[in-house]
């Protein structure tokens, strides 16, 4: 017994075991209280469909070799621009919706690719250089967005007629197709299904990737560089494929992403939206060197739910409006956290 319940453990790993029970605690508290926990678990299952495939994204870079993806924003930046292109076209629904994944995700191979090219030459530094491009990218694009031909008047500034504004409704295009498709009720939980189903299906292709040829070269590259060069493998192939295959991950993330959150954010919004998805993939068990699509899951389910649950909590035991301070403390907090398990979430 005392074996099997050590198996369990490094299972498991003491990280996620914490959060876990951490997370348990709050529930538990939140039945104390006025909060509709129903409604709190509601809002976790949006927020992991939502963030879900930011957190898968980073499961292709990490198997090639290249280590953890903080150049998400690159992907980010062409799922931004399909999903303009989209409202500027008018498109509403799951047309809209499907435009903007369709011309998303060429923009986010050609980027990915000419990313890949450049952490070819830093091999051993591709995760420092990645932020650093994540940043430049962001903060070039703030031009494109003040000059970008866009003529739509619910997009661009009502003073002056040019210029893209800080944040665009998706109200009147696609915003919650994915939310409200097949959505049910189930124990008072509101079931987003067609958000669910969507991250089930990106779960599944990425999971069919690694079974695949080009996927288990790609692990051989990552994992052990000589022996897949001894056995005639191109690592800078096979590194590309997996930045790219990131980049795609991260285009197709934040249309889902917008779809459910309704809005579109410009300027420096997507700024750190790497660092999230970094830590809830080491919190689910990956390292820097090695992770799993079903690591990516368990990490954002873990770092979303307790990201949803801990604010208003920690609101009704203080009795005052702290949500922004408690969510600052607690998605930093766990960032921090999940960024020292260099070796992964099964460390100590």
């Amino acid at each position: 017994m005392k074996d099997q319940l050590g198996k369990v453990y490094r299972a498991i790993g003491l990280p996620r075991l914490i959060i876990s029970l951490f997370l348990l605690a709050l529930i538990f508290v939140a039945l104390g209280t006025e909060l509709s926990v129903a409604d709190l678990l509601s809002d976790s299952l949006v927020r992991v469909g939502m963030n879900g495939i930011f957190v898968l994204a980073m499961v292709p870079s990490i198997q090639a070799g290249v280590g953890l993806n903080f150049g998400l924003p690159v992907g980010v930046i062409c799922g931004i621009v399909g999903t303009l292109i989209a409202m500027e076209l008018s498109l509403i629904g799951f047309g809209g919706f499907f435009v903007a994944l369709g011309l998303a995700i060429p923009l986010a191979i050609i980027s990915g690719y000419l990313y890949s090219l450049l952490l070819n030459r830093v091999v051993g530094q591709e995760m420092m250089v990645g932020t650093y491009v994540g940043f430049s990218v962001v903060a070039g694009m703030c031009i494109f967005w003040l000059l970008a031909p866009f003529k739509n008047p619910a997009m661009i500034w009502a003073i002056g007629g040019s210029g893209l504004r800080v944040t665009l409704t998706l109200a009147d295009n696609f915003a919650g197709v994915l939310n409200s498709s097949l959505a049910f009720k189930f124990l008072g939980l509101n079931i987003p299904t067609g958000l669910l189903l969507m991250l089930g299906l990106v779960s599944f292709l990425l999971w069919l990737f690694f079974r695949s040829k080009p996927g288990v070269a790609m692990e051989v590259v990552g994992r052990n560089p000589r022996f897949a060069i001894a056995s005639g493998l191109q690592l800078n192939t096979y590194r590309s494929l997996g930045v790219v295959l990131s980049t795609v991950l991260g285009a197709v993330g934040y249309v889902v992403y917008a779809q459910s959150f309704g809005f579109v954010q410009l300027y420096m919004a997507p700024l750190m939206m790497a660092f999230p998805a970094v830590a809830a993939v080491l919190i689910g068990g990956a390292s820097t060197k090695e992770a799993t699509v079903l690591q990516a899951l368990i990490g954002v389910v873990l770092f979303q739910t307790l990201l949803t649950v801990a604010m208003p909590v920690t609101n009704q035991l203080i009795q005052g409006n702290i949500s922004e301070i408690a969510r600052v403390i607690v998605s930093n907090g766990m960032i921090l956290y999940a960024l020292t398990r260099t070796t992964g979430g099964e460390q100590a």
